[in-house]
């Protein structure tokens, strides 16, 4: 089968959406398909991309929206390298991932000869865009044979303005890259005192002032406590966070930054629970996922998306939004317990294995098959 992926975000940049089409691409060339990836792709020399991956162009500029940023192209070239790209090879199927945004989604969709699929990935409590712009995204809305949503928060949101049928297909996690028997603790963290984790950009709705307010009322609990916050933030990202944990006399707060894939499962192995306390729009706890496959018990906010994937008391504990003190309830509950720590860990490892890659690439490729077989037939009464 030869696929096409379509990011409309900067490629090389790390994001959800960029990661999940990373993994499908893996997985089906695996299965021997054939698969191009055309996204924007800043930062980057053409010669050091993947053989596999087109960059309709190199320039990019980052926008506010939902309380995170978004990294789209402004370049004149989209259309006509979009075009060429699809025109260049006779593609099976065409996966546009957040297929409504401009302008790679929708180039791709004006110029696409294949079966055409949409993954739906974000949550909105009101998506203003869809609401204002409705009319003008609709025909392309149409051109989709096919529409995934990664969780039902993020069907809702879609389905809430265009209708539709949907599958829920998941996204997925590299469940031995996480929680496989060669990943150890980071030395210098294995100390014996007790380590949150937090991984994320330090965008507002990752909620991380929440967490900074709730972790005074876990050192007075734990005074050795220590917050590890690891993410691909910049230094003025994280320059209040740091005024405010030297003007509170806050120690034990450990600003990491960005670490390497291979740093990254033993940042999960060394933590003792693990955070998400984001403020919302998440559709899917990619994070949780990531923690459970290290088999480390979770806090996690009660919001659409997370609250789909961590079930209370189980693999974790669900606070409040918003919520320092709630938050700091839920982390120390899970300190005090080194059983429950183990017992939720194991839960949540367990859990984890129902969302391999591997899983999840099978059951999109079972719906392309699904939507081809269907293509076929209609082009067979047709000519009927």
């Amino acid at each position: 089968m030869k696929i096409a992926l379509v990011s409309p975000y900067d490629f090389p940049y790390p994001g959800g959406v960029t990661q999940h089409i990373s993994y499908l691409d893996k997985h089906f060339r695996e299965l021997g398909h054939q698969v191009k990836i055309i996204a924007p792709c800043a930062g980057k020399e053409p010669e050091k991309l993947a053989d596999n991956v087109v960059a309709t162009t190199s320039r990019v500029i980052s926008i506010p929206f939902s309380g995170s940023k978004a990294r789209i192209p402004y370049s004149p070239a989209v259309n006509w390298r979009v075009k060429r790209a699809l025109h260049a090879e006779d593609f099976d199927i065409l996966h546009t991932h957040e297929p409504m945004t401009l302008p790679v989604p929708i180039m791709a969709l004006t110029h696409s000869r294949s079966v055409n699929v949409g993954t739906f990935h974000a949550y909105r409590d009101r998506h203003l865009i869809y609401q204002y712009a409705r009319s003008l995204f609709q025909p392309f809305f149409d051109k989709l044979d096919g529409k995934v949503a990664v969780s039902e928060a993020a069907k809702d949101t879609v389905a809430r303005y265009f209708g539709g049928e949907f599958v829920i297909i998941p996204n997925g996690i590299d469940v031995e890259r996480f929680g496989g028997g060669h990943v150890q603790p980071l030395e210098q963290y294995a100390d014996g005192r007790l380590n949150i984790l937090f991984v994320g950009r330090l965008d507002p709705r990752k909620g991380f002032r929440y967490l900074l307010r709730a972790f005074p009322y876990v050192k007075e609990e734990f005074p050795q406590a220590r917050l590890l916050v690891v993410g691909a933030y910049r230094k003025q990202e994280m320059a209040n966070y740091l005024h405010y944990a030297r003007e509170h006399h806050l120690t034990g707060v450990k600003f990491v930054g960005r670490v390497s894939d291979e740093e990254l499962p033993r940042y999960y192995r060394s933590c003792h629970v693990f955070c998400a306390p984001s403020t919302g729009f998440e559709s899917f706890g990619i994070v949780l996922l990531e923690a459970m496959a290290a088999g480390k018990p979770t806090v996690a906010t009660n919001i659409p998306g997370y609250r789909d994937l961590l079930e209370d008391g189980k693999e974790g504990y669900l606070a409040e939004p918003k919520d320092e003190r709630s938050l700091a309830r839920a982390l120390i509950r899970v300190l005090k317990d080194p059983a429950r720590q183990q017992s939720m860990g194991l839960h949540g490892h367990a859990k984890a294995q129902r969302y391999s890659w591997r899983q999840v690439s099978l059951e999109v490729l079972e719906f392309y098959e699904e939507l081809l077989d269907r293509k076929r037939s209609e082009v067979g009464r047709a000519a009927g």
